[in-house]
């Protein structure tokens, strides 16, 4: 998307059928995008190592919801809970767990035990996922659990953030994290890099802030943006935002092993 539809057009498409994502949420601009520039939309789904397979998906006959992850797949029972792991209505954001049993189910992490044991609660693997699903069926991706924020006591999805920024047309890509305050615990702050054709200013930023203020509630909207050249992801492409809260707040950044090389 930062690229533009340039480097499409130098290609022959005319023989693609179907486009899928996988490793990172696709924000709901990415599915537009992808109408726009590719005639078809791109296909979202959700997974985890520790599943083996694909769970979730958009298939090619469904009608894409953008931002959706889309329906379980055959064979697979996904349902969100509450934090005593009981089951939650429609639209209610809680965590996202799996029915044991599915075909590719992991059975072991290497030489951890306890680890692997505390990962499955109540007839359920909890995959330290936030979502919800809504009243049709289809699950929708809100974070990781330790990505949440937590601002006077409403939870607060980066993910609906960062999507937010991202339709902005100056936006290429957003990062979103929380902050400590001494009043609502954490604030919303995020980091944003620029489409090609834009400069950072003061007058950007506010443009931005009120941007976001439109379209999320006060108590969602970033309190602060901040502009970064790159942002830090792994070498799959995923947006690290443990980084940016470690440098944000001067923290260590532990194990930058799987970090893409500049």
């Amino acid at each position: 998307m930062k690229a533009g539809s340039g480097p499409i057009l130098k290609h022959d498409i005319s023989t693609l059928r179907f486009i899928a994502s996988v490793g990172e949420p696709l924000n709901p601009e990415a599915v537009v995008w992808g109408n726009e520039n590719y005639g078809m939309p791109i296909h979202d789904n959700w997974w985890q190592t520790e599943t083996g397979a694909i769970m979730c998906a958009n298939y090619s006959f469904m009608e894409i919801r953008p931002g959706s992850m889309g329906i379980p797949i055959p064979g697979v029972e996904l349902a969100i809970l509450d934090k005593d792991f009981k089951r939650l209505e429609p639209n209610e954001p809680g965590i996202l767990a799996v029915k044991p049993g599915w075909p590719s189910q992991f059975f072991a992490y290497w030489k951890n035990d306890e680890r692997y044991n505390s990962r499955f609660k109540k007839g359920w693997y909890i995959t330290g996922d936030e979502a919800f699903m809504d009243e049709d069926g289809f699950f929708w991706f809100q974070g990781r659990s330790d990505d949440v924020i937590n601002t006077a006591g409403h939870l607060v999805s980066p993910f609906e953030v960062e999507s937010t920024l991202i339709e902005h047309e100056a936006v290429a890509e957003a990062g979103v994290i929380g902050v400590p305050d001494k009043i609502a615990m954490e604030v919303v702050k995020a980091f944003v890099s620029l489409n090609n054709g834009f400069e950072w200013s003061k007058d950007l930023r506010l443009e931005l802030m009120q941007f976001a203020k439109s379209k999320l509630s006060s108590g969602v909207a970033p309190r602060d943006i901040e502009y970064v050249e790159t942002m830090p992801k792994t070498r799959s492409g995923k947006i690290m935002r443990r980084l940016l809260k470690a440098r944000e707040l001067g923290l260590p950044e532990g194990d930058t092993s799987t970090l893409e090389d500049d």
